[in-house]
């Protein structure tokens, strides 16, 4: 069995202007309008980004500046984990429902594990966005480690 794992960790730093990217399932897109109105003020000092129907609500809704991606289901899934993967992207706010049957759970969970493997601040629920923007490091800059992606081997089990 063949397995790649980055040899040696690098660093990247989150910058005090944070990119951020704002997904809420159906059942939970009120429950995201709710916060981010909360914490509207934050939020505008920020890059936002979103997918679907969850950035044109807060945009529309709350008068928010953010960058709309396609919906979940067609790609904005994939598109939030590419700039997760290129380092263009540093908190991920995720309402998700954990009722509601997932069609395009492959692609949640492809977003999640890329979140962890590159240390990426994800908030699943409302309660752990208050943390999360209740820190002081939401505005400053903070270096985390990353994988050195110049740096992967391939071992054998």
């Amino acid at each position: 069995m063949s397995e790649q794992r980055p040899k040696r960790q690098a660093r990247r730093t989150l910058p005090a202007r944070k990119r951020i990217a704002l997904v809420a399932h159906d059942g939970k897109k009120n429950e995201m309008l709710d916060w981010a109105n909360r914490w509207r003020d934050e939020l505008s000092r920020h890059q936002l980004v979103g997918t679907g129907t969850t950035a044109r609500r807060i945009s529309k809704e709350l008068g928010l500046e953010v960058e709309g991606l396609m919906s979940g289901p067609l790609g904005g899934d994939q598109q939030i984990g590419a700039r997760i993967a290129e380092g263009n992207l540093d908190i991920l706010i995720f309402l998700w429902d954990p009722f509601a049957p997932m069609p395009h759970d492959p692609d949640v969970k492809a977003l999640l594990r890329l979140a962890a493997l590159w240390n990426v601040p994800v908030a699943s629920n409302a309660a752990s966005a208050d943390f999360m923007f209740n820190s002081a490091l939401m505005s400053q800059a903070v270096e985390v480690a990353v994988p050195d992606a110049n740096d992967w081997v391939s071992t054998r089990a």
